[in-house]
């Protein structure tokens, strides 16, 4: 009997030229871009040589938020919490914890409660 390839499902994220993802080059287009709107108010100051390091450095850090993921350590508190999550989420649920004044709102019922209930004991 002959075997077949199966193709792996990606979750959408389609590989262009081979190390980008869509996400990816995405991420590093804006982090360009930015890198571009910063050597433009250099233009302005007077530093002229600034224009390929600049926009270098911005899209390579766009890449790493894109595809990285924090390290699972235990040295120090934000890579306890948030250990093998990928650095853009992180990033999202930090901004959306700040939009709402850092506020948490945490469900909280009583378990000693539902206990009775369900065993039909007296409260």
């Amino acid at each position: 009997m002959k075997s077949y390839y199966l193709p792996r499902e990606y979750g959408g994220e389609a590989k262009i030229l081979y190390i980008f993802s869509i996400k990816s080059l995405i991420y590093a287009g804006i982090g360009a871009f930015i890198g571009f709107l910063i050597n433009f108010i250099f233009k302005m100051i007077g530093i002229n040589k600034a224009f390929i390091p600049l926009i270098l450095i911005f899209g390579g850090l766009g890449y790493c938020i894109a595809t990285l993921k924090v390290p699972n350590t235990n040295s120090l508190e934000i890579t306890r919490k948030t250990g093998g999550e990928k650095i853009d989420e992180v990033i999202k649920r930090w901004f959306l914890f700040k939009m709402k004044h850092g506020k948490v709102y945490i469900y909280k019922e009583n378990i000693l409660d539902n206990y009775k209930e369900d065993t039909n004991v007296e409260k």
